[in-house]
C-alpha cells in the first residue's frame, strides 16, 4: 500500500472522492438537528 497521492486540482475529482463520507455525515447532523429541533418545539 504504498500508493503516492495524486496532486489533483480538479475540484470535481476532490468532490467525487470526499461525497462518500461527507454526505453520510451531513445527512445524519441534518436528521439529528432537525430531532432536536422537533423535540425541543415540543
Amino acid at each position: 500500500m504504498s500508493h503516492e497521492p495524486q496532486q489533483s486540482s480538479d475540484p470535481i475529482e476532490n468532490i467525487v472522492h470526499t461525497a462518500p463520507v461527507v454526505i453520510p455525515v451531513l445527512g445524519g447532523l441534518m436528521i439529528f438537528l432537525l430531532a432536536f429541533i422537533a423535540v425541543f418545539m415540543a
